[in-house]
């Protein structure tokens, strides 16, 4: 893993037979993301990124908040 400026370079995973990648343990620990955990997935033209629900869900409610006051 290589890190710099809260970046994280975690390496290269492989897609399986089933669609499956497997998350590096050191992702896992640094975002606490756990076996039965969900995660929203997001994408543009460049890529894919991976989001935790509560996370996501959070960023809604605050931005929800400020369309009500």
């Amino acid at each position: 893993m290589q890190e710099k400026d809260g970046k994280y370079l975690f390496g290269v995973v492989k897609v399986g037979d089933k669609g499956q990648i497997v998350i590096p343990k050191d992702a896992r620990k640094i975002y606490d993301i756990k076996p039965g955990d969900t995660l929203m997935m997001l994408g543009d033209q460049k890529g894919i990124a991976l989001l935790k629900t509560d996370v996501f869900q959070a960023i809604i409610d605050q931005a929800m908040e400020g369309l009500t006051q």
